[in-house]
C-alpha cells in the first residue's frame, strides 16, 4: 500500500539532482505560474503523512511522511507543437516503534519523474525517467510490465523507468507505441530476475479500435541477468527474453476485458523459463443510491519450465466496490480471494475530500501469511489485522 521500506543513505548523484530541483523552485519567487508569451512554468507538490497500527507486527506502530515536489515548464512553438519538461522528487521517511522497546527508521530522496517531451497533434516523443503503462485490466494487470501500481494505494505511486517513448495517433483512434529503455536494473512489474543494465531494452505496442471497444498487441525484449540466482544458472548470466501481450476491452451491457502476457527466456532456467498471466474482468455501475461502481477480475499466473504447462499456477479473484457518499466522501472496499489456499484479503477505505486536503481511513483484515501477487511488503506490515490513517495535502 503506502509503506515503502528503503535504505537510509542517499548517493551523491541523487543529492546533486535534488539541489538543482530545489534551486529551480527558489527561482519561482513564490509564484505558482510565470508566463512569457505562451510559455509556462508551474510548481506544485503533494505532502502526505500516515500512521499505521498492527498489533501482530514486530513493530506495531509505524509513522511516515512523503513529499513529492513537481516542476513543469512548457514551450509552445505553434498551436499544435509543444516542448515541455517535468522534474519531481520522492522524499520520504518512516519509523517503526514498539513502545518501551525497539524502533527502526529509514528514508530516502530520489528522482520520481525527470523527462522532456515533444508533442504535436498526432505525435508524442518523451525521454527520461517516466511512467509507462497500458492495457485493459484495471487492478490485476498482466501487462504491468514497467510499473507496479498497487490498487489499494490511494496515492497510486510507482517508480518510473529510464527510456524513450514515442507514440503516433491515427485519425481512426488507432495508435502505435515504440520504446527503448536503458539503465533499469531492478525487476519491474512481474519480473522476478534483474535486467542486464548495460544492454538496452526495446519494444512496442499497436492499439486499434474494434466494434464496441479497442484491442492491443504488445511486445518487449530485454536481457535478463541471472547472476544473483542459484549457481546453477550463473553460466547463463545474460539471457535474452521475449515478452508478448494481448488485450481487448468491450463496452457491452457491462464493461468487459481480457488481458494476457507470455514471457519466454531463450535459455532453460527451470520454472523461470516461461511465465503466463491471464486476466478476465468486468465492471458495472449499479443504479442504487449515488451509484455503486463494481469491478470483478479473475487472474491466473504461472511460471513453468514448459510453456503453458500451468504446473505452478496461482489463481486470484478480486472484487472492488466504490460508493460516493455525497460530494466529498467516498467509501470503497477491495477483496482478494486466493483459490490455492482459500484465503481472503479484505481492505476498506473511507475518503474525505476538502479543498486541498484528503483524509483516508484504511482498515484491513488479512491472513498472517501474505501472498498477494506482485505486492511485496518486506516487513509484512499488512499481514493480519490493522488500521492506517493518512492525510494528503496537494498544492
Amino acid at each position: 500500500m503506502v509503506y515503502s521500506p528503503a535504505r537510509k543513505e542517499m548517493n551523491n548523484k541523487e543529492l546533486i539532482w535534488l539541489c538543482i530541483l530545489l534551486l529551480s523552485i527558489v527561482d519561482l519567487d513564490g509564484q505558482d505560474t510565470l508566463s512569457n508569451g505562451s510559455d509556462s512554468l508551474t510548481f506544485k507538490g503533494q505532502l502526505s503523512a500516515y500512521t499505521h497500527f498492527n498489533s501482530s507486527n514486530e513493530l506495531p506502530l509505524w509513522l511516515g511522511a512523503r513529499y513529492i515536489p513537481q516542476l513543469n515548464y512548457g514551450l509552445y512553438f505553434r498551436t499544435d507543437q509543444i516542448l515541455d519538461f517535468e522534474a519531481s522528487a520522492n522524499i520520504y521517511g518512516n519509523a517503526g516503534l514498539k513502545l518501551n522497546d525497539t524502533s527502526s527508521a529509514n528514508g530516502k530522496i530520489k528522482p520520481y519523474r525527470l523527462w522532456v517531451r515533444y508533442s504535436s497533434r498526432q505525435f508524442e516523443l518523451r525521454a527520461g525517467l517516466q511512467k509507462i503503462n497500458f492495457g485493459s485490466a484495471t487492478m490485476l494487470r498482466p501487462l504491468m510490465w514497467f510499473d507496479q501500481i498497487d490498487p489499494r494505494d490511494p496515492l497510486q505511486l510507482t517508480d518510473g523507468v529510464w527510456g524513450i517513448l514515442g507514440r503516433y495517433y491515427f485519425l481512426n483512434n488507432a495508435n502505435i507505441w515504440l520504446w527503448g529503455l536503458y539503465g533499469n536494473k531492478n525487476p519491474k512489474g512481474w519480473e522476478s530476475i534483474k535486467t542486464v543494465r548495460s544492454f538496452p531494452e526495446f519494444g512496442g505496442r499497436f492499439q486499434f479500435p474494434v466494434p464496441r471497444g479497442e484491442a492491443g498487441l504488445s511486445y518487449h525484449y530485454r536481457k535478463a541477468d541471472s547472476r544473483d540466482m542459484d549457481s546453477t544458472f550463473t553460466v547463463n548470466a545474460e539471457i535474452p527474453e521475449n515478452r508478448i501481450g494481448i488485450d481487448i476491452r468491450l463496452d457491452l451491457a457491462v464493461g468487459c476485458w481480457a488481458e494476457g502476457s507470455w514471457t519466454r527466456k531463450s535459455k532453460n532456467l527451470g520454472i523461470f523459463t516461461n511465465q503466463e498471466i491471464l486476466n478476465l474482468g468486468l465492471d458495472y455501475t449499479f443504479g442504487i443510491g449515488n451509484g455503486i461502481y463494481t469491478v470483478f477480475e479473475q487472474l491466473i499466473a504461472s511460471s513453468d519450465e514448459k510453456a503453458f504447462a500451468f504446473e505452478n499456477a496461482i489463481t486470484f479473484s478480486l472484487l472492488s466496490i466504490s460508493y460516493p457518499i455525497g460530494l466529498f466522501d467516498n467509501l470503497s472496499a477491495i477483496i482478494y480471494y486466493n483459490w490455492d489456499d482459500n484465503s481472503i484479503y479484505n481492505f476498506i477505505n473511507w475518503q474525505k475530500q476538502f479543498d486541498h486536503i484528503v483524509f483516508y481511513v484504511i482498515g484491513y483484515w488479512n491472513p498472517e501469511h501474505y501472498k498477494i501477487p506482485t505486492q511485496s511488503d518486506a516487513e509484512n506490515l499488512y499481514a493480519g489485522k490493522g488500521l492506517q490513517l493518512m492525510l494528503v495535502y496537494n498544492h
